[in-house]
């Protein structure tokens, strides 16, 4: 009798884990997702300034969407856009290269100097980039690279220098190709260089998804070197830069609303990047973690 109940407990109590579970999972959803719908509902709102005495708008509009592209009296958002959708494109072009480039190398090839090299790119993996900014600041200015248009290539620079460091997760997924694709292609006479752009590219589909998400993603949403490079080069702002000085004193009474705005602006683009490239995104980090 006792052996017959026991079928039936085990399915009553993964019944009630399940149900935990799923109601812990949606309250964590819930609080995840609170803020973003907050600053949805005041990129709407009617009433100016930071400070209301309602969580819910009592007037929508969309004045401050307006406003961002009209009102360039003060902050010129569509510059600052183009400033950075300008520096992320390319950024992203020079770090998806660098970063396959130097992955196929130590995926591939053997050399001397190959562990240490991997050894200390993890090590400095370790430490934040910001770091080294002021360095970073005084070479660039050196190089006169750090006024007027100069900025955007200094931008560039910084964002895509060292990205050949974070070469882990792409080699990982090279690991995972085989390496006898590479020896018949040498037999029938092609280079290392053929060999990497018309064999292992073509089979990296998920990983350079991968590459080019991460190398665009860094630029677009970079505060701390924009706001060291560009200083009070109003011209050249980002627009991580342009949302944060909208929050200053001076601004956040008539600029408040417009934030809210902006903010939902420049998501939208990257969550349809990742919504589109998701399934490619997934297979690049399982590549990875299957080398």
């Amino acid at each position: 009798m006792n052996n017959k109940n026991v079928p039936s407990f085990t399915k009553y109590k993964r019944v009630i884990t399940n149900s935990l579970v799923h109601i812990l999972l949606a309250v964590l959803a819930v609080i995840w997702l609170f803020p973003i719908f907050w600053v949805i509902l005041t990129s709407f709102r009617a009433e100016k300034g930071s400070y209301v005495s309602s969580f819910f708008p009592k007037h929508y509009t969309l004045a401050n969407y307006v406003k961002l592209f009209t009102d360039t009296s003060v902050l010129n958002f569509p510059r600052m856009f183009m400033n950075t959708l300008i520096i992320a494109i390319f950024s992203c072009i020079i770090s998806t290269f660098f970063v396959l480039s130097v992955s196929y190398c130590m995926s591939r090839l053997r050399f001397k100097v190959r562990k240490p090299f991997m050894n200390i790119a993890m090590i400095l993996g370790l430490f934040p980039g910001f770091m080294s900014m002021v360095a970073v600041y005084y070479i660039l200015k050196i190089m006169g690279l750090s006024e007027g248009a100069m900025i955007r290539v200094a931008l560039v620079l910084v964002y895509s220098g060292a990205s050949g460091l974070g070469f882990y997760i792409a080699k990982g997924f090279f690991d995972t190709i085989p390496k006898s694709l590479d020896e018949a292609a040498y037999i029938d006479g092609c280079t290392r260089w053929q060999v990497f752009y018309k064999i292992t590219i073509p089979l990296s589909k998920p990983i350079i998804v991968y590459t080019v998400l991460t190398s665009f993603l860094a630029p677009w949403t970079d505060f701390i070197f924009a706001k060291v490079i560009c200083r009070a080069n109003a011209d050249y702002y980002t627009v991580a830069i342009g949302l944060w000085r909208m929050l200053e004193k001076e601004y956040i009474d008539n600029w408040y609303t417009c934030f809210a705005a902006g903010a939902v602006l420049i998501s939208i683009p990257i969550s349809i990047l990742f919504i589109f490239m998701q399934k490619y995104y997934t297979d690049g980090m399982s590549g990875a973690v299957k080398g």
